[in-house]
């Protein structure tokens, strides 16, 4: 996807490119501009696939360098970005066919959400367009996304050719099945039960759009009856998790603003459960319990992964899961921004004690995964990743067995005061050459070393447990506390009484 970027603040600018590259390495930037006019010759000259433009620009504005590439002929999809939020500039953009319009400062999430939208638009246009003597399935999928409008002229193509009434009413419905699953034997899969439904009519589009099938159903008398049967048959039965949802538009006309207004509502599927068929617009009516935060489980999940105890952490995450299972229904925003802070507590606390792993974790991709999820395992699956790096061996790249024998004397007496004498006189060398491997190997001094860990140690007893200051040096092996909050504070730049706080 060939981008343009016209924005008059060159930070911006920058910006916006940094962000393209972190989102798809697919996307790339064909040119910037600091205004319209120079923007319109760029579009002119290089025609990227998607404009990214502000309004408000010296010499011409964002606005009327679109309408100017209206009218040149030139369709680029176009991302409008503001600081100014009134409705005007959003009609004006709908005007010119603008569908996404965002407002500074740009949040990552609502700039891929964009980007999604305008890509998945680009690249149906790209597939040859069906004409009508295609299958019925083209036309419904060009109907669906909007390459086709239905006129006098397809209404009688319809009606002669297949018997279509395109003023009937029509339901659509649609199954996100997430990642884990392939669209190909979702299908298979439906066909096979949609046909056992007598004088129904059903046709897939020849489309899937973020990892769900769409199915056009007609030919049914009571629609109620067809919503229960679709979800004894299709859901209950299925051996496909899916998230379900279903909507009747009026006309054949409506079923892409029928697919826009459905889409969202499937994230309610985590609060409802996968076996139950989310209609459209009666979930808008659904009453909600609030979602209280379970503080006792981010506490018991902490002092679990200070005390490296991973079967806990399991027991722990699985009582988070089963918090939200409770007979209740909760809002899945809720439900997900729970999620967010019950992972960023505990990768915060394992980051905290020098879990090396957990460090690598990509945050980003994590807080994406969970807050477009709209399957329940897919909340469970990025708890998984978080509970899996937890569980890693934290080795280093050392690869000397005589430096590995020594952090492993570290790690079992640093508690006793071990010092670089006791380890020479058990593996008998010098002093003077374990201090020399020892530093080349791990760049670190060995004195250096057994402090920080020391200090590591200490903080998942400050973090997880409720020993007294002198008790926790002592089982760090120090004997005078006050020495011990010097060397404390002087690593991390908190005395230990500060610390505890501060994570608790």
């Amino acid at each position: 996807m060939k981008v343009l970027i016209v924005e008059d603040e060159i930070r911006i600018r920058e910006g916006i490119g940094n962000l393209l590259s972190r989102i798809n390495g697919s996307y790339e930037v064909i040119g910037e501009a600091g205004n319209g006019k120079e923007g319109l010759a760029l579009l002119l000259e290089q025609k990227p696939d998607i404009v990214i433009t502000d309004i408000r620009m010296p010499d011409m504005d964002g606005l009327e360098m679109l309408e100017r590439m209206v009218k040149a002929g030139l369709h680029t999809k176009a991302i409008v970005l503001s600081a100014y939020s009134e409705f005007e500039y959003a009609r004006t953009a709908m005007k010119l066919g603008v569908t996404e319009y965002l407002l500074k400062p740009i949040a990552y999430n609502e700039m891929m959400q964009s980007l999604e939208n305008v890509t998945f638009q680009i690249e149906k246009e790209r597939q040859e367009k069906p004409e009508q003597v295609g299958t019925l399935e083209q036309i419904f999928f060009s109907i669906l996304s909007g390459k086709l409008t239905v006129d006098e002229e397809t209404e009688s193509y319809l009606a002669n050719r297949y018997h279509i009434d395109c003023r009937e009413p029509v339901s659509l419905l649609c199954a996100y099945h997430g990642e884990n699953a392939k669209s190909e034997e979702i299908r298979r899969y439906f066909r096979r039960v949609f046909s056992a439904y007598e004088g129904l009519d059903f046709y897939f589009p020849d489309t899937v759009f973020r990892n769900t099938v769409t199915v056009v159903v007609k030919g049914y008398s009571n629609l109620k009856d067809l919503e229960r049967w679709v979800q004894q048959q299709i859901l209950r039965q299925s051996p496909h998790k899916v998230a379900a949802g279903w909507i009747e538009v009026d006309s054949l006309n409506l079923l892409g603003e029928g697919f826009a207004l459905l889409y969202p509502w499937l994230d309610w599927n985590i609060s409802v459960n996968h076996s139950v068929l989310i209609c459209y617009p009666q979930i808008k009516n659904i009453q909600t319990a609030s979602c209280n935060y379970p503080f006792d489980l981010e506490t018991q999940m902490k002092a679990a992964v200070c005390a490296d105890d991973h079967i806990k952490e399991q027991a722990v995450m699985d009582t988070f899961h089963a918090s939200f299972c409770d007979g209740k229904i909760y809002a899945p925003k809720e439900i997900k921004e729970s999620y967010v802070r019950f992972l960023w507590s505990t990768i915060s606390i394992a980051k905290e004690i020098g879990k090396v792993y957990v460090q690598q974790i990509n945050q980003q991709e994590l807080l994406n995964s969970i807050m477009n999820a709209k399957l329940r395992d897919e909340l469970v699956d990025a708890s998984s990743l978080l509970l899996k790096e937890l569980a890693r061996t934290q080795d280093t790249d050392t690869t000397h067995l005589t430096v590995k024998r020594m952090k492993s004397m570290i790690h079992e007496f640093y508690q006793t005061g071990i010092m670089l004498d006791d380890i020479s006189r058990k593996l008998d060398m010098t002093p003077e050459y374990l201090g020399t491997l020892f530093h080349r190997e791990t760049g670190i001094t060995f004195s250096n070393y057994v402090k920080n860990y020391r200090i590591s140690k200490a903080k998942e007893l400050l973090a997880g447990t409720n020993l007294k200051l002198y008790e926790v040096a002592e089982k760090v092996g120090y004997s005078d506390s006050k020495y011990f909050s010097r060397i404390f504070k002087e690593i991390t730049g908190q005395l230990p009484t500060e610390y505890r706080r501060s994570v608790k």
